[in-house]
């Protein structure tokens, strides 16, 4: 079992500012997302050997739980994609390591068990494949169970398959569910599409081809993406992905699990004794998290060294008209209605089947046709035990009737008077370069405070509160504007009550924080306590702050 690492608990005080200032939507630091993962941890891409094992999860209340999870071999040798600094692939994470394929490559999956003796046999479900087992082998390794073939304690077994459908795809153990999921035996499975259309590699949207690519490489933004788009199919392009594992935790099954593994320590597997008897039910879940993570936990780094078995974060990034993939899976035993704020969320697919329309004549093999997708628009993405879906979301600021930038034609700020030169459909996207980039036109110069405290223009229906009044709380942003000045020119000059994204956000970093959270009011608590759980924040930036993964 590994060593425990204590983690300090976050005083209740920090938790509140980070809701305050979400409420007051600006963010105070990077965020740091996508979907990392491993291509292979062989010499051969496609294959993995794995092993399940316990450790400890660190949760934001200071408590370690102990867990059961999937990692790479201590001998393996990982390949990750995409490239970000301080990547590992422990023998034991939650979730288990994403394995990273494409489309039509033949996976071998290598699982030995190196779970503590009574926790029995183990095994990984790969359900929307068709798997070969080392059991059905002319030389059978493992033991075949109700659902697929097992390893028993310090044993090995191989699942071999094709990757035959692009997207999503969700792995867990096929061994006594309620048990094992339950401790963080599961993990994702990402296709990628072996013919992604030409459309997609210029660059989005499709409508203004070439225009989101050219403002990355401008602002020198490197590109996180695992491929251009998740389908063989246009409408399924995007800028930037990110990759969400929902799930709950008893604390008291982990407890009794552990007390039952240290009684019985030493028991020969198998033996009379040399078992568990944990009850699952009633079911009484305290921790709910994502990517292993609870809020505000799951904003700090990807492959921070305060979560050694908890590699993966869940803080998305964009800028305004970028087309976000997002990657959902459901992995615990609860449904999980999550609300993605500020806008409706597309559904692509489920579980790797694309939802098409009957108009829909795109070839893939061609390249030639019309494409129409049919899926869903969301408000709320119910996130199904055992499910997974891909959808698209973005964000360009049309219909707030205000500015969201506080151009003022007045202002001697360059930046404060910047044009916008509305396309056919009414976006900024002729100037792919400059900070409004993808504006929507309509709203250029539209006033939001009645009597602005700065230089943003005046007039509008809000009064907002001066930022320079304490009582406001020193969490209030102080400005509801992006742009790397629009805060100073929001809140006038310095002074010793100047709000705290003045303070502490990066110097070219104004951005929108909305929250992204379970619409079940108990999973953003941490072990009952709000605010934590299944929360995070979307975070909008304009396009001269270059959003990083590997920060």
């Amino acid at each position: 079992m590994s060593a425990q690492i204590t983690k300090p608990v976050r005083p209740m005080f920090r938790l509140l500012s980070l809701m305050t200032m979400a409420a007051a939507l600006l963010s105070t630091t990077p965020a740091r997302a996508a979907a990392p993962g491993i291509t292979t941890n062989t010499a051969t891409p496609g294959q993995f050997t794995l092993t399940a094992q316990d450790a400890y999860l660190n949760q934001p209340d200071g408590n370690q739980v102990y867990s059961w999870g999937y990692g790479c071999s201590a001998s393996s040798t990982p390949s990750f994609k995409p490239t970000m600094p301080n990547q590992t692939c422990g023998t034991m994470q939650v979730p288990g390591p994403t394995l990273i394929v494409t489309e039509g490559q033949q996976v071998t999956v290598t699982l030995t068990n190196n779970l503590p003796a009574p926790a029995g046999n183990t095994s990984i479900l790969f359900p929307d494949f068709s798997v070969t087992t080392s059991c059905s082998a002319a030389t059978p390794s493992g033991v075949q169970g109700l659902l697929t073939c097992e390893a028993a304690p310090l044993g090995t077994v191989t699942y071999t398959f094709k990757a035959t459908t692009p997207g999503t795809h969700a792995y867990y153990s096929g061994t006594q569910g309620d048990l094992q999921i339950e401790m963080g035996l599961y993990g994702a499975i990402i296709v990628l599409p072996s013919a992604p259309p030409a459309a997609c590699t210029a660059g989005l949207p499709l409508t203004h081809p070439g225009n989101n690519a050219r403002a990355q490489a401008f602002w020198k933004e490197k590109d996180f993406r695992l491929a251009t788009a998740a389908y063989d199919h246009p409408g399924s392009c995007y800028d930037r992905e990110y990759l969400f594992q929902f799930a709950e935790m008893d604390l008291n099954v982990h407890r009794t699990a552990l007390a039952q593994v240290a009684a019985k320590a030493g028991c020969t597997a198998g033996a009379p004794g040399c078992s568990l008897q944990v009850p699952t039910e009633p079911y009484h879940p305290n921790y709910f998290i994502i990517n292993g993570r609870s809020m505000p936990d799951c904003m700090d780094p990807n492959f921070d060294g305060v979560y050694p078995h908890q590699p993966y974060n869940g803080n998305p990034h964009l800028h305004p008209g970028e087309q976000v993939l997002v990657r959902v899976i459901g992995q615990g035993r609860w449904q999980h209605p999550f609300h993605e704020h500020a806008n409706h969320t597309r559904v692509l697919a489920r579980d790797g089947n694309l939802i098409k329309s009957a108009s829909d004549t795109y070839s893939p093999t061609t390249g030639a046709g019309t494409g129409a997708l049919a899926g869903p628009v969301l408000f709320t993405t119910t996130t199904t035990p055992g499910q997974a879906f891909d959808g698209i979301f973005y964000w360009t600021a049309r219909g707030l009737n205000w500015d969201a930038y506080g151009h003022n034609p007045t202002s001697s700020d360059a930046n404060a008077k910047l044009p916008c030169t509305p396309d056919a459909n009414g976006y900024n996207t002729g100037a792919p370069t400059a900070i409004n980039y993808f504006e929507w036109c309509q709203d250029h110069n539209k006033p939001l405070q009645g009597a602005p405290f700065g230089d943003v223009p005046g007039g509008g229906p809000a009064t907002l509160p001066d930022p320079n009044i304490f009582t406001n709380g020193p969490w209030y942003s102080g400005s509801p504007y992006l742009g790397p000045d629009a805060t100073n020119r929001a809140t006038g000059p310095t002074s010793v009550f100047q709000p705290a994204n003045v303070q502490a956000n990066p110097a070219n970093e104004r951005a929108y924080a909305f929250m992204w959270h379970s619409h079940n009011e108990r999973e953003i608590t941490t072990n009952n306590v709000f605010p934590g759980g299944m929360l995070m924040m979307m975070l909008v930036d304009s396009r001269e702050f270059v959003i990083d993964e590997s920060n």
